[in-house]
């Protein structure tokens, strides 16, 4: 069995109707089992170290941001390559203009880099993340404890399309502020972390 480091990013952490989605597929633990999960806000040092090919990259600096400025959901996976290798296919490419239709990132991805989860993509980098990781987090109990069920709404077509305005320099304003309440009808973040929220997903179409 090969081990694998999984993150709810801020964009899939805190929409909850995308949360939700996802965890009704993970949780089904069709070919996997879930070893761990926690809510945890990572260093920029780990960020940057686990990202470290990415490092002289113009978007860099944002993605750092993007994965400190509010608690994660981070969890360790078990299963044998084959089955790490389905649930890569489920969630789909790592660019939402790219992802399979049909897949977790199609679904609930947004633009660019919000694209809801990161899962290792092979058994030597999955141990390689574990190993980092577990200096900080505890990777051997499932601590965090995620709803299947919720009212609030899931905007992410809305989003996306407002997101590919807003990058490509139409409607900026307005579209912006659309953006800016749609997320705050998708979650539960009030106040800084809220606006933490908005200013990391604002980061993402710069």
């Amino acid at each position: 069995m090969a081990d694998a480091l999984l993150i709810f990013k801020p964009d899939s952490a805190y929409r909850i109707a995308a949360r939700e989605g996802i965890w009704g597929w993970l949780s089904s633990e069709r070919d996997w089992r879930i070893e761990s999960l926690e809510w945890f806000q990572p260093s920029a040092q780990l960020i940057e170290d686990h990202y470290d090919f990415l490092q002289g990259r113009p978007f860099f600096p944002w993605l750092v941001d993007f994965m400190t400025a509010l608690p994660v959901v981070v969890g360790r996976i078990t299963a044998d390559p084959q089955a790490l290798g389905l649930m890569r296919y489920d969630l789909g490419e790592t660019q939402i203009a790219k992802s399979r239709p049909g897949s977790l990132r199609e679904r609930y991805g947004i633009y660019g880099g919000l694209n809801c989860l990161h899962l290792s993509d092979a058994p030597e980098t999955g141990a390689a993340e574990v190993k980092r990781w577990s200096d900080f987090v505890q990777l051997d109990q499932v601590k965090a404890r995620l709803d299947d069920s919720s009212d609030k709404p899931d905007h992410t077509y809305h989003l996306r399309s407002l997101a590919t305005q807003v990058a490509n320099g139409i409607h900026v304003d307005s579209a912006s502020e659309m953006m800016r309440e749609l997320i705050a009808e998708e979650t539960d973040l009030e106040g800084k972390k809220l606006e933490a929220l908005w200013r990391i997903t604002l980061g993402a179409l710069s």
